[in-house]
């Protein structure tokens, strides 16, 4: 398998997907993985961690001994959880659609949880639409640039008083060519 490869059956396997999106910007123990993701058996999850650290896209960042074994604390790996232009040219047609499905229903599953108020009756923070805009090959690049500057601020888990204001979203982009239409 190539590197390629591994890149698609990461994101494309719906566990793996959300051990990414529960990591993002944070530092987990396993323990706390499993609590994020209740409805993954503890063995299931267990197996993908260190799947996922041994590929380079987990890594260990802390280790220290609790009751006679050695809890491990998680973050990103080295290896970016994201597609990049070759890796999508190299998958299939059925293998990138069985990408983006995973992607979708990932973004439909958090929808859900986020859909139903609070204890207070609100929603926190949820909102989602379409932008249309106009790149020529020379743009995307710049714009993938800007959009990294400008959300780096906030990919962090903040500490101390900034924590208490700021709440964990999830922002989701999809890119996707529109058909040219006759004007």
């Amino acid at each position: 398998m190539t590197a390629d490869s591994d890149v698609a059956r990461l994101i494309g396997h719906p566990v793996r997907l959300r051990v990414i999106i529960a990591l993002g910007g944070r530092t987990l123990t396993t323990k706390q993985l499993a609590e994020a993701l209740p409805d993954v058996a503890q063995a299931t999850l267990y197996r993908h961690v260190a799947a996922m650290v041994q590929q380079g896209f987990l890594a260990v960042v802390d280790e220290r001994p609790v009751r006679g074994t050695v809890e491990r604390s998680y973050a990103l790996g080295d290896r970016l959880a994201h597609a990049d232009e070759k890796e999508l040219v190299a998958m299939d047609t059925a293998q990138l659609r069985s990408t983006f499905l995973v992607f979708l229903r990932t973004i439909s599953e958090s929808f859900e949880r986020a859909a139903e108020p609070d204890e207070h009756g609100d929603r926190g923070i949820l909102g989602f639409g379409h932008t249309m805009l106009y790149l020529s090959d020379d743009d995307l690049p710049q714009l993938q640039e800007a959009m990294a500057e400008l959300l780096a601020p906030y990919l962090v888990e903040p500490e101390g008083d900034e924590s208490r204001d700021r709440r964990r979203v999830m922002l989701s982009t999809a890119l996707i060519r529109q058909p040219e239409t006759d004007n």
